[in-house]
């Protein structure tokens, strides 16, 4: 993986350390000098207790190097109906006010909203590399609810498409009745919801291109030695690659060392069958295995040593 990459995902299966990896990375990238920023889109909000800071939904300096924020869906979700509300309030006629924000409450509600409001933060945090940030870390949630994420610049980009073709043709209608009403044709010359959905048009081209940019951005997919996750990360990979997403290292987290007592034998045994498939699967993009610790990753001098294993990442 090259080192110089901006923009690392971190995804898997909930429950198999995709937060301590992540903190963990950006913590060794801090520390080689990146100006880092790690941001969570896990609604369990578990970064704060793994590095043991406090963390929210506002960027926060965690040490020298390193910076971490935990987005806040149900608050950007309400960040971004409300900008959706003043623009299109600030173009539709008074008569229809009350009709736009009963369907924009409705459209706060509606499935997909809250990916929708988190994917303008990722942009938004995306667009800030090179000042104040040389990378950004992302600790995903969950592998459905991120790739469902992750998607919505190929759906949404068609399906906005669709609708200025729509709204083109709306408009060259009332070009055409127009063409007598000096009235009408000055409050259709500039179309402000054309602009509209050709400004959101040009965002969702913006992050497909940043994130079908090997040299710009790569996913890395932790898993445990267990067949739910290993099943999980190859339907993940499957779509992932659909849609043209780099994808890096793969991260084996909580393998049991061969010194591992009596008791664990029995789960050393199954594991090595579970590390044999996921070699075989998933061999081309560099695996990496990770020890099952004495303790929970929790506080910075913990990460420190996660840290110090996960650099490894760098050299695949």
């Amino acid at each position: 993986m090259s080192v110089n990459r901006p923009f690392i995902f971190f995804g898997g299966k909930g429950g198999t350390g995709k937060t301590t990896c992540a903190a963990a990375y950006a913590y060794w990238r801090a520390s080689q000098g990146s100006r880092t920023l790690v941001v969570s889109t896990d609604p369990a909000h578990s970064l704060a207790d793994a590095m043991g800071v406090p963390i929210g939904p506002e960027i926060v300096r965690i040490r020298e190097n390193l910076w971490g924020i935990e987005i806040d869906a149900e608050l950007e979700s309400r960040k971004y109906v409300k900008s959706i509300q003043d623009k299109m309030l600030s173009i539709v006629s008074a008569g229809i006010v009350d009709e736009i924000k009963r369907q924009i409450e409705i459209a706060y509600a509606s499935p997909g909203a809250e990916e929708a409001a988190i994917f303008d933060k990722f942009v938004e945090l995306m667009e800030s590399i090179g000042d104040p940030y040389d990378m950004i870390v992302f600790d995903t949630a969950p592998t459905g609810h991120t790739l469902r994420l992750l998607s919505l610049p190929e759906i949404l980009g068609a399906w906005i498409e669709h609708l200025i073709d729509k709204r083109a043709k709306a408009m060259h209608l009332m070009e055409m009745a127009a063409r007598y009403d000096r009235d009408l044709q000055e409050k259709i010359k500039d179309d402000p919801i054309i602009t509209t959905l050709r400004d959101r048009h040009d965002k969702f081209v913006k992050a497909r291109g940043l994130l079908t940019d090997p040299e710009k951005c790569v996913f890395c997919f932790v898993l445990n030695a267990e067949k739910l996750p290993i099943v999980e990360t190859q339907r993940a990979v499957a779509l992932l690659e659909k849609y043209g997403i780099p994808i890096g290292s793969v991260v084996v987290n909580k393998v049991f060392p061969p010194e591992s007592g009596s008791f664990f034998r029995k789960h050393r045994e199954s594991q090595m069958g579970y590390l044999a498939r996921i070699e075989s699967l998933f061999g081309k993009y560099g695996v990496i295995c990770l020890p099952f610790l004495e303790s929970d990753i929790q506080g910075m001098q913990q990460i420190s040593i996660m840290a110090d294993r996960i650099k490894e990442i760098d050299v695949r």
